[in-house]
């Protein structure tokens, strides 16, 4: 056991993280396509942008807190949906405990380890995540599950993943974990007894099956099974998303957006919110930032729609630069893995307890008594910073 569990800095759970994981989960986490410089841009982009802070007029209290997809939220920073998290046996139902407790939203996997159910029973602020994955028929039944379990908002995701490769070569991910396939991996697992006895502890080996997957009638499949069928799928039309979200009658983001033409086009599909995004990424690599590309898509579509951003928050800072920047919230993914991976539900705690008072030091900085107050005017933005795709503001 370390002899201080509690860390001070995101980077910190991601060295605790790498020390303690087996390198086939730890290479999980920080996958990104090819040579990773979407990965890296995505994190260093928020280096370039400084803050204006003010000196004087500091307000004593700061409001943190806001809505998104209609459910209100201790402060704009939600968990995003990763799925099969091999980082620790209690994966989802730790992340939602721990978003419980800080007063976040929970996203929720359709490729995660736990069922919905027992992730809404341990948050009811749980948004569903669904991929275009198997006919209409299929993902109709997994939304009506997710409605039943408690879900009331429904997260599309679409930016995943037309590119494979890794320069720096895949983690070997086995289909599924029984005694063969840990005597193969021992070499790799065995200097990690941390993680090994989390497991064993818990009575179970890990977990790589997909049981909100589920097809009615037939077994839970593997995460590779669940990702085959995605790959057989058709590609959904702009046609199938407006009726994907009617038939989800309730707030719908989408996840993936990149382009001022596509966010055009989402507003028009009859979606509620739509999160700036790259998968982390693990879509085409060498795309922009997805800080640079926010503030073109915020101001195309920002007063008929809630604009998120993923990829890249390190730092409460970071937030703040979002929001600043038209963002209405950011989702978190690596940063939370890595907590989870260090302490388990505490660890996830930890994180968002960083990333709260990093953004609480920013507002409180800059003057303001809301994150509603922040705006460009709080930011040094370097000239040739941004990048509009698909057509103009």
């Amino acid at each position: 056991m370390l002899r201080n569990p509690w860390f001070e800095t995101v980077a910190e759970a991601q060295r605790r993280a790498r020390r303690r994981l087996p390198y086939a989960v730890y290479g999980a986490l920080l996958a990104g396509s090819e040579r990773g410089s979407t990965v890296a841009d995505n994190v260093a982009a928020f280096g370039e942008l400084g803050f204006a802070p003010r000196v004087v007029g500091h307000h004593p209290k700061r409001d943190l807190s806001t809505t998104v997809l209609g459910m209100p939220t201790a402060m704009p920073v939600l968990i995003s949906p990763t799925g099969v998290q091999a980082a620790h046996p209690d994966g989802e139902v730790a992340v939602a405990r721990a978003a419980a407790t800080r007063g976040v939203i929970m996203g929720l996997s359709s490729f995660a380890s736990q069922p919905v159910e027992a992730v809404v029973a341990a948050n009811p602020a749980t948004a569903f995540q669904i991929y275009w994955s198997g006919g209409r028929d299929t993902i109709v039944q997994r939304m009506e599950r997710a409605r039943s379990a408690g879900c009331t908002a429904l997260i599309v995701t679409l930016d995943w993943s037309f590119s494979h490769g890794r320069d720096w070569g895949s983690p070997t991910i086995p289909e599924r974990v029984d005694l063969r396939t840990m005597l193969r991996m021992a070499p790799d697992v065995l200097p990690h007894p941390g993680w090994l006895w989390r497991f064993a502890r818990a009575g179970r080996l890990p977990d790589l099956t997909t049981p909100n997957m589920r097809q009615p009638g037939g077994g839970v499949p593997t995460f590779f099974g669940a990702y085959r069928e995605w790959q057989e799928s058709t590609p959904p039309t702009w046609a199938d998303i407006a009726w994907l979200a009617r038939q989800w009658g309730g707030p719908v983001l989408l996840k993936g957006v990149s382009r001022v033409d596509d966010a055009r086009r989402a507003v028009d599909a009859g979606v509620t919110a739509l999160s700036v995004s790259n998968h982390g990424g693990n879509n085409l690599d060498t795309t922009p930032a997805t800080i640079r590309l926010l503030p073109s898509i915020a101001e195309a579509v920002g007063d008929q729609v809630e604009v998120l951003l993923d990829g890249g928050i390190r730092r409460g800072g970071d937030v703040a630069k979002a929001l600043a920047l038209g963002a209405r919230a950011v989702l978190i993914g690596r940063a939370y893995l890595w907590g989870l991976a260090a302490n388990g539900q505490a660890g996830v705690e930890n994180v968002l307890d960083i990333l709260r008072g990093g953004l609480d030091s920013a507002v409180l900085g800059l003057g303001h008594a809301s994150t509603d107050e922040l705006g460009p005017d709080d930011l040094a933005v370097p000239d040739g910073f941004t990048r509009t795709l698909g057509g103009t503001r």
